[in-house]
């Protein structure tokens, strides 16, 4: 009876035994419950970035699409837990395999209590990709959040070679002097603010200020994508070009641009317009590696060799490279060996750079590497992108055949629009400016009198006479018949007006004067050009009502104005000088 017994005490105590052990699994499993649910149930979205200017998607923002719970809500309480939604994020493009720049969101009150998001440095390297590659899009609400602590987090991000985004802008709560000091690489607005488009261009030319470039989320119809055009947006995403998806958008709808979207500069389009992604390996790359990427990803042009700050050590031209591989023994001879091997010094230029600099920087060189891409590199020589030259010469073409319809035929100037529009421009950067007008007095006598071919001749001199003083500042346009416009700073008015008025004029050996009518308007005291233009419009008439040269200038929003040049038609009043005051 005692080896039974000795059997059942046995089991007993292994039956004990398994039972702790099975609490010990348990409890800590019961514990953890709550971070394998949500993990289990999260799944990810990609949202195209569009570049508005080339049509092509510039980066993808992964968006936490939770089956079950509110884990944004949690995330947002929790900064521990929203710095593990990162690195998910992260590592979910990876497993959907893009080469696309990304868009990953922290909330700003997690990056304040962290002092940064330290393992998403790690993901990213344990992905293979490069810090510059990813930009932390920082999102509200900003309430309460230390802005010390902040501005030290995003300090840190930077050091580690991330980009940084504000995200939310007039949605969120984000102070402005915050946002100066953030001084963000992106800043992404509400689509809400499209309906006021003052706003939305006060915003690109802070962008400006601080080097940013500037978005539009949320767009959801052509309209509003040709509003964010219009006030001078160079990035976008929303509905319209391709909703949130569980696979990235290979194809992207952008609406035709239609002229006028985007006015331009004379000193031509930024560079920042034309940037695409840039593939991007390491400087020690094998041959084999590039020919991997290159293979597997038909749309790349070329692959940027980079050293481990970012900055582009060698360029490796797809053709060219691929023509090596292909040759007898080429894969033999180079698929082990550095890429760098079969590369070309890289073509930089700065972010800050015009459409006509990059093809200055072609132009210089090998004619073999003319269809090579052009690296875009910011202030630290880090690559940003590149820049394809087919694109960008297709647009700088478009903008001068624009330019060229709006030309006149008899002075080759362009006509109202051009001048409009950097009015607007200047209005929305706060710039101080002078509007004038300027026409030939008694023009139908002249054609009357001397015939219309000597006033066409005298139109065009007049035309020339402004082209050659204009600076590089100043706007000419010929808006029809012997009137012009001419946008200048104010200090440049006194020059400009003694080339115009204190020269004879004459058409079949008849004398001719030339009357002139300028507002100067301070930053507040117009809305836009039309604005401008009615202020202007009492001036040209006062102009007009005096004998000789004559020059009146008024100022927006002030009555009044001051005769420069001319002479008072009425005998009692026949005065003539500088500087006497009218009535407006």
């Amino acid at each position: 009876m005692t080896t039974p017994v000795r059997t059942l005490c046995d089991r007993a105590g292994i039956l004990r035994e398994r039972l702790m052990n099975l609490r010990s699994v348990v409890r800590p499993w019961s514990h953890h419950a709550p971070v394998h649910s949500w993990t289990d149930t999260l799944r990810f979205a990609f949202q195209p970035v569009v570049n508005l200017t080339t049509g092509v998607v510039a980066g993808l923002e992964i968006l936490a699409r939770p089956e079950t719970g509110d884990i944004l809500a949690q995330a947002r309480r929790d900064p521990e837990l929203d710095s593990r939604l990162a690195v998910s994020a992260v590592r979910a493009a990876v497993r959907k395999e893009t080469l696309l720049p990304l868009f990953v969101n922290v909330f700003a009150g997690t990056l304040a209590d962290l002092g940064g998001v330290s393992s998403l440095h790690d993901a990213v390297r344990e992905a293979g990709r490069l810090p510059w590659e990813v930009t932390v899009d920082v999102c509200p609400p900003y309430t309460h959040v230390p802005q010390q602590g902040l501005l030290e987090a995003v300090s840190a991000l930077r050091g580690q070679g991330f980009r940084i985004c504000a995200d939310g802008v007039g949605d969120g709560d984000v102070p402005l002097r915050l946002l100066s000091d953030l001084a963000p690489d992106l800043m992404k607005l509400d689509a809400s603010l499209l309906a006021r488009p003052a706003v939305v261009r006060a915003m690109r030319t802070l962008c400006d200020e601080l080097g940013a470039l500037l978005a539009v989320e949320g767009v959801e119809t052509e309209g509003q994508c040709a509003a964010a055009l219009a006030a001078g947006a160079q990035l976008a995403q929303g509905e319209l070009f391709a909703p949130p998806a569980r696979l990235p958008a290979a194809d992207v709808y952008v609406p035709p641009r239609s002229p006028g979207d985007v006015a331009v500069p004379r000193s031509g389009p930024s560079v920042r317009e034309f940037v695409r992604p840039a593939a991007l390996l390491p400087a020690g790359a094998s041959a084999g590696q590039v020919r991997a990427l290159l293979t597997g990803s038909p749309d790349v042009s070329g692959v940027l060799l980079v050293d481990r700050a970012g900055v582009p050590v060698r360029s490796v031209h797809r053709s060219r490279f691929l023509l090596s591989m292909s040759g007898r023994y080429g894969h033999a001879l180079y698929a082990d060996r550095p890429a760098a091997k079969l590369g070309d010094p890289p073509r930089t230029v700065g972010v800050d750079a015009t459409a006509w600099e990059v093809l200055d920087v072609v132009a210089v060189g090998d004619r073999e590497r003319t269809s090579d891409d052009v690296a875009v590199v910011d202030t630290h020589g880090r690559c940003v992108g590149v820049v394809r030259l087919a694109g960008l010469v297709r647009a700088l073409a478009e903008t001068r055949v624009e330019e060229a319809a709006g030309l006149n035929p008899l002075t080759r100037l362009p006509g109202s629009d051009a001048i409009t529009a950097e009015v607007d421009r200047r209005i929305a950067a706060g710039w101080a400016f002078a509007l004038s007008w300027l026409d030939v007095d008694h023009f139908k006598q002249v054609n009357d009198g001397a015939g219309f071919a000597a006033g066409d001749e005298l139109i065009r001199a007049v035309g020339h006479a402004l082209r050659q003083a204009a600076t590089d500042r100043t706007r000419v346009g010929h808006i029809g018949g012997d009137d012009f416009l001419v946008l200048s700073d104010p200090e440049g008015l006194d020059p400009l007006a003694s080339s115009l008025l204190d020269v004879p004029w004459s058409a079949g050996g008849r004398p001719v004067t030339l009357s002139l009518a300028t507002v100067l308007c301070v930053p507040g005291s117009v809305g836009d050009h039309r604005q401008a233009a009615a202020c202007l419009a009492p001036l040209k008439k006062a102009a007009k009502a005096l004998h000789g040269a004559s020059w009146v200038l008024g100022r927006a929003g002030l009555p009044g104005y001051e005769t420069r040049r001319g002479c008072d038609p009425a005998p009692a009043q026949a005065g003539c000088g500088v500087a006497e005051r009218g009535g407006a």
